[in-house]
């Protein structure tokens, strides 16, 4: 199969609503390319490098991007059209993302663009005692970690991306406290690649629900699980909007949660944050990321609103995580 490589030009500042635009159009997997973030490093003198590929000093210069790809068929090109005219209302509503032109010209092979990627996708670690492995590589765990093995294919989760790393930390903190972790139910909402289940079950969880609107993102975190040697009664994988298909709403309401983490974007954490608050149990969690700092004060207000309050709150490379329980607590 044939895949078009789709360039949207943004800013930085318009790098978590174009991210929004693919989400909400069923892409899950996309590369995000930004000077500032290059930059920072370079000028981190707390990290040492005695070589850099010259093509990634560059970066340092780019214009920020987000690319993506669609399959070569007819529902590839309509979501293409779809994601340009979002990218023309973003244009007329801000003035701060940038020029919002999207190329789409290159084709690759399936194989080309889904092993490309994966010379840089290493082992590494996250919190206190997680490994983040990806499936091809080799790893020696000599010190115990909780190994996790991802491999996220065209689905987003390798776990270093900023805010999937707060996620994990946040949720290996709130486990270590906890006094049983085998009784705790949780919902994974927008679960790409499965990666903060898996490790929630691996940290001990009784149950995990894992949704995304994507069913190939659903498909690759089942796979993941699998993978990883979880039991199949530890997990249930769902694909679909919550918020539009009232099948799965209704099943996923069945039961309440100890746990919910949404590892999404601002705009659709606050559209979700009553259906939240409606499931998450009187003494449960709510962990929220994806949200690009500037903008976490306007997610708390909306959570708030909803019945919630902050119990904790961290920032890394300019993206946020809220932790937050009902505000009757």
């Amino acid at each position: 199969m044939l895949w078009i490589k789709n360039t949207i030009y943004t800013s930085t500042e318009g790098i978590e609503p174009v991210s929004g635009i693919l989400l909400m159009n069923g892409i899950n997997g996309y590369e995000v390319l930004d000077g500032k973030d290059f930059e920072s490093f370079l000028e981190n003198k707390e990290v040492y490098f005695d070589y850099i590929e010259e093509d990634l000093l560059k970066i340092k210069d780019c214009e920020t991007t987000v690319t993506f790809y669609v399959p070569e068929n007819a529902k590839g090109l309509e979501t293409v059209l779809s994601v340009k005219k979002a990218l023309e209302r973003l244009k007329s509503e801000r003035d701060d993302c940038g020029r919002l032109k999207m190329d789409s010209d290159t084709k690759l092979e399936e194989e080309d663009w889904e092993n490309n990627w994966k010379k840089y996708f290493k082992p590494f670690s996250v919190g206190n005692n997680l490994v983040i492995k990806p499936t091809w590589e080799n790893y020696t765990n000599e010190k115990g970690k909780t190994v996790i093995e991802i491999d996220p294919s065209s689905s987003f989760g390798t776990g270093s991306h900023t805010t999937t790393r707060l996620c994990l930390e946040k949720i290996e903190e709130l486990l270590a406290n906890k006094q049983n972790a085998a009784d705790i139910q949780m919902l994974d909402m927008g679960c790409g690649s499965g990666i903060l289940g898996i490790a929630a079950v691996k940290l001990g969880v009784k149950h995990v629900r894992a949704v995304d609107i994507d069913e190939n993102s659903a498909r690759i975190a089942k796979e993941n699980y699998e993978v990883n040697g979880i039991s199949p009664d530890k997990y249930e994988v769902f694909a679909g909007n919550t918020l539009e298909d009232e099948k799965l709403y209704s099943t996923l309401k069945g039961i309440k949660y100890d746990m919910i983490a949404a590892n999404i974007v601002a705009d659709v954490i606050i559209w979700m944050a009553d259906m939240f608050c409606e499931f998450l149990k009187d003494d449960g969690k709510l962990i929220c990321s994806g949200i690009i700092s500037e903008r976490a004060g306007e997610v708390t207000d909306a959570l708030e609103k909803a019945g919630f309050k902050v119990v904790d709150f961290a920032e890394k490379e300019e993206w946020a995580v809220i932790v937050l329980c009902h505000d009757s607590l």
